[in-house]
């Protein structure tokens, strides 16, 4: 069983505990996971396919539990200390060399981070850490401390910053790189695994309620089968998906039209909204050819 992404908010938000919402279709081993981090005061890490909802996972939990959601998106040149404070020098200087006031009293140079800005919170926030396997393999280790005590240390203002109140940490990871042992450690794990096709059904039902049955079933056969074609570079997730029967819609495309009956004809209509490299789409082209040839022979 799996989860899947939303794309709205919705729910029953206070109650105290994660079930779910109205736009977010969670399973039974992913509610298991993120209460059971919250009762132990760890990380959540999340990891996963990309396009299977972990990113949103932090904004439905935050919608579900009542609580404000502070987002720290991590690319490749982030570092850790981007999360605590950074310190502008070169504005002190130029400020100092105005004549500005300002330049007496440093904490006016001092920027919080979305770690300063989650501990300073006046109610416990959730904290999404997004993506936390794109910088560089020291950012996890670098955050052990804060992230174990809650608190850490302004050198320039000679002040510990100590969280109000113990935020909800997410991270994810999309298995880019290994993560730290020590780090691990730290964290309770969730994998979300690919939703099968009766979770997907539900999942789809959700963002398309009026979705005729028929072409559900079609939509659905196509895309498993698509997923399913060996040397496929990039499998289309469920974010994709969700796409492509947007535009199936949108384009009044009949059932009838993603039902291979023939195998000359493997690439689906409006593919582009689950191939997403060349690679793929050469691959289908391929295997088309190579069925018009055995046709022929």
């Amino acid at each position: 069983m799996s989860e899947a992404s939303s794309r709205g908010t919705g729910g029953k938000p206070g109650n105290g505990r994660f079930e779910g919402t109205e736009r977010y279709v969670a399973t039974e081993d992913l509610m298991v996971a993120v209460n059971a981090a919250v009762a132990l005061g760890r990380p959540l890490l999340v990891k996963g396919e990309p396009g299977t909802g972990k990113t949103v996972l932090a904004r439905e939990i935050a919608m579900a539990l009542g609580k404000p959601l502070i987002e720290w998106h991590i690319k490749s040149t982030t570092k850790a200390q981007h999360g605590l404070y950074e310190y502008d020098a070169v504005a002190r200087l130029r400020d100092g060399q105005l004549g500005d006031e300002r330049v007496k009293d440093i904490a006016n140079y001092i920027h919080r981070g979305k770690l300063w800005n989650a501990f300073a919170a006046d109610e416990q926030a959730v904290l999404l850490i997004d993506e936390i396997d794109k910088a560089d393999i020291e950012f996890p280790n670098d955050l052990l401390l804060e992230l174990d005590r809650m608190e850490f240390h302004v050198y320039e203002t000679r002040e510990t910053v100590v969280a109000r109140n113990r935020p909800i940490v997410l991270i994810t990871s999309n298995n880019e790189k290994e993560l730290p042992d020590a780090f691990l450690r730290r964290c309770f794990f969730h994998y979300i695994r690919f939703p099968d096709a009766e979770t997907m059904e539900r999942i789809v039902g959700v963002h398309f309620p009026d979705l005729k049955k028929e072409m559900l079933r079609a939509a659905l056969t196509a895309f498993y089968e698509i997923r399913e074609v060996p040397g496929l570079k990039k499998k289309p997730s469920t974010s994709e998906l969700l796409d492509w029967i947007k535009l199936l819609v949108v384009e009044d495309i009949p059932p009838e039209a993603l039902k291979v009956t023939d195998k000359k004809d493997l690439i689906p209509p409006l593919y582009g909204a689950l191939l997403k490299n060349e690679q793929d789409v050469h691959l289908f082209e391929r295997l088309a050819f190579l069925a018009r040839r055995e046709g022929r022979a």
